[in-house]
């Protein structure tokens, strides 16, 4: 069965593409998203897509892509957009997607460490050629740092709870598998939500700790808007309240000339520090793709064109 991405439709119709336009998809994933771009382009428009995780650039269906000459994928992080759209699209471009979180085979595969539900060993790395594991990270870890961790980017109440006993643990025993870590998460967490996994925020902190997430996007979003040619637009996809937080503060600060009440009224000078407009309001999933695909409930899609 082909694999549509979470909100395609939507983010398609977002980047109002051009049929001869140059665009940029930073999170490549399993190909659904440029796949989709590719079918709205004709012989002169070109997409460039990244990765930084090998197992997707590696897979039968990048290889499939990779055959179209109007195509180029780069085993990337996306906090190197600005070179490599310099590199491969002469500087500027007219749209980019960013499909943010762990994509549907990363959680499937539990060699990859990215879920509690299965028996695999504490990796969570996006990029299995980075040095910096789960279990190498926890390590070494201050109970200091791992409870804010969990609380800055877990949203996780009892933060400090579990953070002490993961150290407890450590002093133990050696951390190295996903259910070994979810296990001391929950019997860390004095009240269970009935409809989550104790283990779900911890979990989702340690991997934004791990692969520097939440700084990545802060620096990917600021080059995306130099790249953009006027007109461009940046359609942003992010699945938790931190990473929404990033983007809609950005497009924001962006969107609007900094405020300094000595100098009101705004002059026109002011406004050449504005270079994007927000387009219209967040987009959801609707209860049909949500049907389909339960990880899409908490998707939100947020859309800003280049002045």
């Amino acid at each position: 069965m082909e694999h549509f991405p979470v909100m395609y439709a939507e983010s398609l119709r977002a980047l109002n593409i051009r049929a001869d336009g140059a665009y940029l998809d930073c999170t490549f994933g399993r190909g659904g998203h440029s796949k989709g771009i590719l079918e709205k382009l004709n012989d002169k428009g070109t997409l460039l897509a990244f990765d930084k995780d090998l197992a997707a650039i590696t897979s039968s269906y990048a290889k499939t892509i990779e055959l179209d000459q109007r195509f180029t994928l780069q085993h990337s992080s996306f906090i190197e957009l600005k070179t490599q759209v310099k590199q491969q699209c002469d500087g500027l471009i007219d749209g980019i997607l960013i499909d943010l979180g762990v994509s549907s085979p990363q959680l499937d595969d539990a060699q990859r460490g990215f879920s509690f539900l299965k028996e695999g060993p504490l990796d969570m790395r996006m990029d299995t050629n980075a040095s910096v594991s789960a279990a190498t990270w926890l390590e070494t870890v201050s109970e200091a740092t791992l409870t804010k961790v969990l609380f800055e980017y877990g949203e996780e109440r009892f933060a400090r709870r579990i953070a002490q006993a993961i150290i407890i643990e450590r002093q133990n025993n050696p951390l190295i598998s996903t259910r070994q870590l979810a296990h001391i998460i929950s019997e860390a967490t004095p009240v269970k939500d009935k409809h989550k996994h104790p283990a779900t925020r911890s979990f989702q902190a340690i991997r934004i700790a791990v692969n520097e997430e939440l700084d990545e996007l802060k620096s990917v979003l600021g080059q995306a808007a130099s790249v953009l040619k006027p007109g461009g637009r940046l359609v942003v996809i992010s699945f938790h309240s931190l990473e929404d937080r990033i983007v809609k503060r950005f497009i924001r600060d962006q969107s609007s000339a900094p405020y300094n009440p000595s100098k009101l009224p705004i002059k026109e000078v002011d406004l050449f520090h504005v270079t994007l407009k927000k387009v219209g309001k967040i987009m959801r999933a609707g209860d049909d793709e949500v049907k389909k695909n339960p990880r899409a409930r908490s998707a939100i899609m947020r859309i800003a064109e280049k002045l």
